[in-house]
């Protein structure tokens, strides 16, 4: 089976057994997609949930992050780990939205790319998941380990990474493809022991034929 039909295969699989599959993080506008997909690096889902419900009752709007007090906003971030450089990729990103986007987060990959703390990953689900728009996929650890044991990649880079799916995925899919991935790599794919006998994609895995 050529590459782009084992990834259609795949998708198609996926969405059947996820077929609501979406962004994990809890969110009501931009703004707040935008902070809690920065608390997310190296940081679960579910723990940044946890603390983003009393943060964004504190700080509404670009502007109070923009003029927080930096010890204090780190202080509140504190759970999700590396909380004073995510404090640091906050304030200052918040600060740019609020003097060079009117206080809107940009909709633009240039433009979000520009924020600091935000990398093609941040901007993809912001595009993606807070606008609709679609221009990538966002590599995250779960999209990253999938496609190298699905064989879909070689890189370990995750632009690189990212650029191969594009090639082989139709643009139809990128929206859910991450959200996809995330699911399967949450449930069954995990890190260190994967459920491969579980596994609806196994006849499709490297990984698994490699050891079988």
């Amino acid at each position: 089976m050529e590459l782009k039909e084992k990834a259609i295969e795949i998708y198609n699989r996926l969405k059947k057994l996820y077929p609501s599959a979406k962004v994990a993080l809890n969110f009501e506008n931009p703004l707040q997609l935008l902070v809690a997909t920065i608390l997310s690096a190296q940081c679960t889902d579910e723990r940044v949930n946890k603390i983003t419900p009393d943060l964004f009752k504190k700080y509404k709007t670009a502007e109070d992050f923009a003029k927080a007090d930096l010890e204090e906003l780190a202080q509140d971030i504190r759970p999700t780990g590396f909380y004073q450089k995510k404090a640091q990729y906050i304030k200052e990103a918040c600060k740019m939205i609020v003097e060079e986007f009117g206080g809107e987060v940009p909709r633009t990959m240039e433009d979000l790319l520009r924020l600091p703390g935000v990398s093609r990953k941040t901007a993809n689900i912001v595009l993606t998941s807070a606008f609709g728009i679609v221009e990538g996929i966002a590599v995250d650890t779960h999209v990253q380990r999938l496609s190298q044991r699905l064989g879909l990649t070689q890189n370990q880079n995750p632009e690189k990474i990212e650029r191969d799916l594009m090639e082989i995925f139709p643009k139809e899919t990128w929206k859910d493809l991450t959200y996809l991935f995330q699911q399967h790599g949450r449930t069954i794919c995990l890190a260190k022991k994967p459920k491969c006998e579980e596994c609806q994609l196994k006849d499709l895995c490297d990984a698994y034929s490699s050891q079988h």
